[in-house]
């Protein structure tokens, strides 16, 4: 996903030349070298200063210009959120913010590099956008998305490896809309990020189970949420599954439950996400995930006992 975008990044920057890249330390922004060599005036690194960053950022787009700030996600969000709020979503300004590796993607370097609240946090702010695809053919469609918006956004993003999910995808990326990546008549899986992995195994475990048709559904537009859609999905089908790699507070689960109750959904809803804690495991991405009771045998037994 880092390489997808800093491609479609170097693309968009080929054909506007307003296009702004502003990094906080170089580490993160390797893949980025493309686009230093042929846009030295365009690309700015002020070093470990994130609220920096973000201020020059706001000062780009008040000359005309579409910056983006990139760095490691817990970097991008936490240090500067006095400037993401005050100077970027006070003012509404069309700025995005790229987060790398947003949840435990940084797995094992610690709880200093993961960022399992940043959709809360963000979502909480006025103005601002979320945007978190689930491969790299999302998230080329998701940067293009960013290009078009007039306020804020906070493109989430997966580290590396993540693989194709969406070649095959029953419908087209859409700015606001969820997406259906594989049809199905029973339970539907609602999911976003490099977890929809996960959420594409557990649909295909349900099936082999004799669970029922299973349709796998990517949300990859966190703010602003298609309620409608959702809706429509809690009514259609009997059982309704979450699977996100962020904190329960505040995340995806939280608010299709809060759509449930309001529209009257009558489905088996249920929702898996990242422990209330910090759970200090050292290993990799999936190895935090199952620490954090988020595995697929745990999902479908779920979902073939009821419980």
């Amino acid at each position: 996903m880092r390489n997808s975008f800093a491609r479609t990044l170097f693309q968009i920057a080929q054909q506007r030349p307003k296009v702004f890249l502003v990094v906080a330390d170089i580490s993160p922004a390797g893949a980025m070298a493309p686009f230093q060599e042929q846009f030295p005036d365009r690309f700015i690194n002020v070093g470990v200063a994130e609220q920096s960053m973000i201020g020059t950022c706001a000062g780009l787009a008040l000359r005309g210009c579409l910056p983006f700030a990139y760095t490691i996600a817990s970097f991008a969000l936490y240090r500067p959120f006095e400037q993401i709020r005050v100077d970027l979503c006070y003012q509404n300004l069309p700025v995005t913010i790229v987060g790398i590796g947003g949840g435990v993607s940084y797995s094992a370097l610690g709880g200093t590099h993961h960022a399992p609240e940043d959709i809360a946090v963000m979502s909480a702010l006025p103005n601002m956008s979320i945007l978190a695809p689930c491969d790299p053919a999302e998230t080329e469609a998701a940067t293009w998305a960013c290009t078009k918006r007039r306020g804020p956004t906070y493109l989430r993003l997966g580290k590396a490896g993540e693989p194709d999910l969406t070649s095959n995808a029953a419908e087209p990326f859409q700015f606001g809309k969820v997406r259906f990546l594989k049809r199905g008549s029973d339970v539907c899986i609602l999911s976003y990020g490099p977890i929809m992995s996960l959420a594409s195994e557990v649909a295909a475990s349900i099936e082999e189970c004799g669970g029922g048709s299973t349709a796998l559904v990517s949300v990859h537009t966190l703010k602003p949420l298609d309620a409608a859609g959702i809706v429509r999905i809690l009514d259609e089908f009997e059982t309704v599954l979450v699977v996100e790699e962020h904190s329960e507070n505040g995340g995806l689960g939280a608010k299709v439950k809060q759509l449930a109750w309001e529209s009257g959904a009558r489905c088996r809803l249920h929702a898996f996400s990242l422990q209330d804690e910090f759970i200090h495991v050292y290993g990799s991405q999936r190895d935090l995930w199952d620490a954090h009771g988020l595995n697929a045998e745990k999902i479908v037994d779920c979902v073939m006992t009821g419980v």
